[in-house]
């Protein structure tokens, strides 16, 4: 659906961050008299009324029969359309329709990439923005990376190369993306999505309904190896013994050796990984991969990403305040194999099964676990059948300031604290920026300096 396609209809727009204020400054831009109504906190309110707009409407409540009253609602993305009030409005024949969305359908001109997957998503489109400006492309980085891509609407001169970041509430969205990055599943957002079969099936959408010229995909993932994709769209490989791979901690392009990979800014096996589907994407699009690969070592890395922050009192301090899974928790501890590490767990419950960290910790524990958050007792009742025989401490905070001070106390003045939750930040936290900046605060850093992400918008 095109902007110009909402001209005389009834419009609302369902929550006022980032997104909708980039939805509405684009509907602004292209339907200066169009009636519209936002629905926002009451905190929000205020910001909406200094506008002084004759034909904006607020509404700080919203429900079924209130949404219901328009033709088309453009939400945000963090409003699942799958529960109460959306559902109840589409049985009365109400569109919901996101940013991303309205922005495809536009189709600005420049070659779009397009990432999805659990984890690594954002570090994959921002090696890929990386080394296609390395090529000397201009590019744009956008999405749920943290730019809406409606703020990106009428760029100029425009952007030769897109890489986009979607996450699994958009990725129903993109409309015949040039390359589509499908990196790993692990179970998430089942709160949105509702169960675990919709998640997968709205996160492939990607492929099976956005119908990309060429798709990426994870040859190390069995969901991807199966997936039937549209015969229009080419797949290519990576993680495979014929396109990119890593051998140990060397990197391959099928059989052709291109670099050790140990010393590039990129920590964690995973994370090198992530480069591999990055080079196969930037392959995918004509360009030299080979060639490129060692620009991966001017890389910057994304904060709250395995960020460390420094050394105090002896201690180093990791940030990976971005890991949401227990999966990513996992990955986080196998970075720091053979070092005194004190992990930090825990935050909303969306009732994930943390088994599978329990039977690691089984066998293979770090020094010290503090569990925190929403989900921190359930956690710490799972762990605490295997602690005894584990020969790990295990400990149970309220808030981060205790989290740190247990975590110091259980290493003895050596080692390493890792936040790497494998939960969301919220209800505690708006999101895991402010998570990742109040642990720094707490372990005596400054949070101002940790959060910028380096290349959003256009290059």
């Amino acid at each position: 659906m095109r902007i110009s396609e909402l001209e005389g209809k009834r419009v609302a727009i369902w929550g006022y961050g980032r997104e909708g204020r980039a939805a509405l400054a684009a509907l602004r831009w292209r339907l200066p008299r169009q009636p519209i109504t936002v629905f926002c906190s009451d905190a929000e309110a205020p910001t909406l009324a200094a506008m002084e707009d004759p034909a904006l409407t607020i509404d700080t409540q919203v429900d079924g029969d209130k949404l219901a009253a328009f033709e088309i609602v453009i939400k945000s993305p963090g409003i699942s359309p799958y529960t109460s009030p959306a559902v109840d409005a589409s049985l009365h024949g109400t569109q919901f329709v996101g940013g991303s969305g309205l922005w495809f359908a536009e189709n600005p001109p420049g070659k779009k990439v397009c990432v999805t997957g659990t984890k690594g998503k954002s570090t994959v489109t921002s090696l890929i923005a990386h080394l296609l400006r390395s090529a000397g492309k201009r590019t744009a980085l956008a999405g749920n990376i943290g730019l809406p891509l409606l703020e990106l609407l009428d760029v100029e001169p425009p952007p030769e190369f897109w890489a986009i970041e979607l996450s699994s509430y958009q990725a129903r969205e993109a409309i015949a993306p040039d390359v589509a990055v499908v990196l790993n599943f692990f179970p998430e957002h089942l709160d949105w999505h509702g169960t675990e079969a919709r998640y997968f099936q709205d996160k492939l959408a990607l492929v099976t309904e956005g119908a990309p010229r060429t798709a990426v995909l994870n040859a190390a993932d069995p969901r991807l190896v199966g997936l039937s994709v549209p015969d229009t769209t080419r797949v290519v490989w990576f993680n495979d013994g014929d396109g990119w791979h890593l051998r140990d901690t060397d990197l391959y392009r099928g059989q052709q050796f291109v670099m050790d990979a140990r010393r590039l800014p990129l920590p964690g096996r995973h994370n090198r990984l992530n480069l591999c589907a990055a080079l196969a994407a930037v392959e995918a699009l004509g360009l030299d991969a080979v060639a490129l690969a060692p620009q991966a070592h001017q890389f910057k890395p994304l904060p709250h990403r395995l960020q460390a922050l420094g050394a105090r009192d002896g201690l180093d301090f990791v940030n990976d305040s971005i890991s949401t899974t227990p999966h990513a928790s996992l990955a986080a501890l196998d970075c720091y194999k053979g070092r005194r590490v004190a992990i930090i767990v825990g935050g909303y419950d969306r009732g994930i099964d943390w088994g599978v960290f329990a039977d690691r910790m089984a066998v293979d524990p770090p020094k010290v676990i503090v569990t925190i958050g929403q989900n921190g007792p359930r956690i710490f009742e799972r762990l605490k059948l295997i602690s005894a025989n584990s020969h790990f401490v295990l400990s149970e905070a309220v808030e981060m300031e205790d989290a740190l001070r247990l975590a110091r106390e259980g290493l003895e003045s050596e080692g390493l604290v890792l936040l790497s939750p494998g939960a969301p930040s919220f209800p505690r936290y708006k999101d895991y920026v402010e998570r990742g900046r109040h642990f720094a605060k707490a372990a005596g850093f400054d949070p101002e300096i940790i959060s910028s992400i380096p290349g959003l918008g256009v290059a």
